[in-house]
């Protein structure tokens, strides 16, 4: 086509070559600028890094400092004055001016365990009374103060391990910020924050703000700061792969220059005996490039692919936990195998049992999981398929004291994870984010030859309990195994203690189809309470996916909460077993700790998760412990670890012996009962769950009420309590509340509905 100006002509077909060549160009070096940003990326994020670990060191030294400078000042006071409150606070000092507060504390801090804390403060209370249980010096801390914030610190005054009193100092805040604002951010963003991962408060910021935070934080040795990082976001718009953007770059200037030497030829006047077509036409059959060589192409396939990107928010409190197939790959999961592999090589342990529960993806990420633990140079013992607190029992049955489960638990169907222990540890919160932090380091063992061998478990298991566990008299049970592995095991339990099981839902089958397998959602047991009361059974009983929970309801469709459960456990263990501390989370009703000290025990509240529990118990030698959430754990006759099947055949035992023959109605009956509320849920942005509950415990007041603040906040009154704490396994907050009766309910709820306004006026609370 040609279009004519005035006496001219332009032919538009000769200018396409100019346009596409010009275009091309210009995409190559675009393309050229972002194979430049993608290299330089992972060293603007080391960079990033290096000056984060920088300002680790940094703040690190400067509390080592300080923290020496108090402790000589407390620790060169005359013993004679320490006896004083008066003097010895008055020759701190002296001895430190730079102090800007000093009190001085009873070696019990009863003072502190009946003070207001509204008053007092909430976290001035928390650090001193953690000062009495923390394992070597205590953490230093901040405060917030009338004239700014402060650093705190509680020193030890007397002997090691017996001090004669505690003292409170708080420090100028400014040598921390000085050294803060010394280290350059390197293009990214460097965030001071205090806490840990179930509340963080940011105390200082520096750097761009555009950057993208990352999840993790490094802890400031000898305080509770931990420095957070941003890496700052470059504008890429291609796949992250500077060899895919090369070639793309190389692509483009190859071709925009040859389309530009093509228009460049067609302009040189032809021969006199050529047409200017044949010319341009010849010239693109003769000067075509060849076809690349085989050695040029194999050049240009991109680089193999790099090692599995692992999501550190799967790292989870208590487990290993993501999406199949997103957060949860087989890559991922070999990684953490040798993750896992190069922990046990270090503590000297070569075995572990891998099992898993029935979900779709179990094979795959299990199987992965072992090439892992081998490459690591680690034996691993498989028992395929089995409830959670099957592979536990195999751990002690083969004496390897190790063991994973590859477990989505009450999770959905496209969720699966890792519950893990190393050395007859349960590994929780730092040890879990170690793992992460050997795999993002490369820090694993490889090239290992470790062996399988595939056991089959189960049958030992039953036998185990049957052996040990009997009902006197029938009882007729329905079990409600909602489609997860419990199906292949508990119903066959039961029926060897001597019951009469009714299945429901013992299928195994990953894709849950009749309703989700979590026995803590009423909603869940409605099938249950109908089977029971059309067949007239004595109880039903339902088990959580992976079978380390347990739900009960009675043939009147009562659900039995598991704290109430656990008196009657108590009950039964503190027969035998008198003295013995039972420990219970803090979810749980506050008639229990009445009922285990009449039954001759020591009652314990502690944290919520099954590995904090675990923990927990050895330290203390509990015999018996238990979550609202249906996880008991028997020591006393068992092994210490969570299992919701030996749970109910130890429950049916206990109904089926009574020896005045009352049906589980009537023995339930006996268990003291207010009026509660199941776990209610607050739905919130991932980690603003934490964040609320810092607020909430610097903020919220609740009169006369004990406060416990060991996880969340809980005010107990003499008629009920309350509770709002932050889940550790999804971003929402879980609220509980309890009382003798209606009325007291009611006031409970309203004082807290007050306190949680405070902290967000537009929260859509539950109750």
């Amino acid at each position: 086509m040609r279009a004519r100006f005035g006496r001219g002509e332009v032919d538009w077909r000769r200018l396409l070559p100019l346009a596409a060549g010009t275009l091309l160009v210009l995409l190559g070096l675009f393309c050229a600028w972002q194979a430049w940003l993608i290299a330089d990326e992972g060293s603007a994020n080391e960079r990033v890094h290096r000056a984060q670990d920088q300002l680790v060191q940094s703040l690190g030294a400067e509390i080592a400092a300080e923290r020496a400078r108090a402790a000589e000042a407390v620790g060169s006071v005359d013993p004679v004055v320490r006896g004083d409150p008066a003097l010895l606070a008055a020759a701190v000092r002296r001895r430190l001016p730079e102090a800007l507060a000093v009190e001085v504390y009873s070696a019990g801090l009863d003072e502190v365990l009946h003070a207001n804390y509204r008053e007092f403060g909430y976290a001035k209370a928390a650090q001193l009374l953690a000062a009495q249980t923390a394992e070597g010096a205590p953490p230093m801390q901040s405060v917030n103060a009338a004239g700014g914030r402060r650093l705190s610190l509680v020193l030890p005054s007397g002997p090691a391990g017996r001090p004669q009193a505690w003292v409170w100092l708080e420090l100028p805040f400014a040598p921390l910020q000085q050294r803060f604002a010394a280290v350059p951010p390197a293009g990214g963003r460097l965030e001071l924050r205090q806490g840990d991962e179930r509340g963080q408060l940011s105390l200082l910021t520096a750097g761009a703000a555009s950057a993208t935070a990352e999840a993790l934080a490094r802890p400031v040795p000898g305080s509770s700061f931990s420095v957070g990082v941003a890496l700052p976001e470059a504008f890429i718009v291609l796949p992250r792969s500077w060899s895919l953007a090369a070639l793309l770059a190389l692509l483009g200037l190859g071709g925009g220059g040859y389309l530009l030497w093509l228009r460049a030829r067609s302009r040189v006047p032809p021969e006199p005996a050529m047409e200017p077509e044949e010319i341009m036409l010849s010239d693109v059959k003769v000067n075509k490039p060849e076809p690349p060589k085989p050695a040029a192409r194999e050049a240009a396939r991109p680089p193999a692919a790099s090692p599995a990107e692992v999501d550190p928010s799967i790292f989870r409190a208590y487990d290993v936990r993501g999406v199949v197939g997103k957060t949860l790959t087989r890559g991922v999961a070999k990684a953490l195998g040798q993750a896992i592999g190069t922990v046990m090589r270090e503590k000297g342990l070569r075995e572990i049992v891998v099992g898993r529960d029935g979900r779709l993806s179990g094979p795959e990420l299990a199987g992965a999981l072992a090439d892992g633990l081998r490459a690591a140079g680690v034996d691993v013992i498989d028992v395929g398929a089995a409830p959670t607190p099957v592979i536990y029992y195999a751990a002690y049955r083969f004496n390897t004291g190790s063991c994973v489960a590859v477990t989505g638990s009450h999770n959905p169907p496209d969720y699966n994870g890792f519950k893990i222990v190393v050395g007859g540890e349960t590994l929780s919160e730092d040890a879990i984010k170690d793992l992460y932090r050997r795999i993002a380091s490369g820090a694993l063992e490889g090239g290992g030859q470790g062996g399988l061998r595939h056991v089959d478990v189960v049958p030992d298991y039953i036998e185990r309990i049957t052996s040990d566990v009997q009902a006197e008299r029938r009882l007729k049970v329905v079990v409600d195994c909602g489609n997860g592995i419990p199906g292949a095991v508990a119903p066959q339990v039961l029926e060897g203690i001597g019951c009469e099981v009714i299945p429901l839902y013992c299928e195994v089958d990953g894709s849950f189809p009749n309703h989700h397998p979590d026995p803590s959602d009423p909603h869940n047991l409605e099938d249950l309470i109908l089977a029971v009361k059309q067949t007239g059974a004595d109880l039903g009983v339902a088990f959580d996916g992976d079978g380390d929970r347990l739900g009960v309801v009675t043939r009147d469709g009562e659900i039995i909460f598991p704290d109430r459960l656990l008196m009657l456990f108590a009950r039964d263990v503190l027969s035998r077993q008198p003295g013995a501390t039972v420990i219970y989370d803090v979810k749980c009703t506050g008639h229990l700790k009445g009922q285990v000290l009449d039954a001759g025990g020591s009652p314990l509240m502690w944290r919520t998760g099954h590995s904090l529990i675990k923990a927990k118990m050895r330290e203390t030698g509990a015999e018996l412990a238990g979550e609202m959430s249906g996880h008991f754990f028997f020591k006393e006759r068992w092994y210490g670890f969570d299992d919701g099947i030996y749970a109910g055949a130890r429950l049916l035992e206990i109904l089926a012996g009574d020896l005045e023959e009352r049906t589980p109605e009537q023995i339930f009956a006996t268990l003291p009962k207010g009026v509660s509320t199941p776990e209610l849920k607050i739905e919130l942005a991932e980690g603003e769950h934490y964040r609320f509950i810092e607020q909430f415990r610097a903020k919220a007041g609740f009169g006369d009420a004990t406060l416990t603040t060991i996880d969340g906040v809980r005010a107990d009154w003499p008629d009920g309590w309350g509770l709002v704490r932050a889940s550790n396994t999804t971003p929402v907050l879980v609220l509980r509340f309890d009382a003798d009766n209606a009325v007291a309910l009611k006031r409970i709820q309203q004082a807290f509905r007050e306190q949680l306004y405070l902290v967000d006026p537009k929260l859509k609370l539950p109750f």
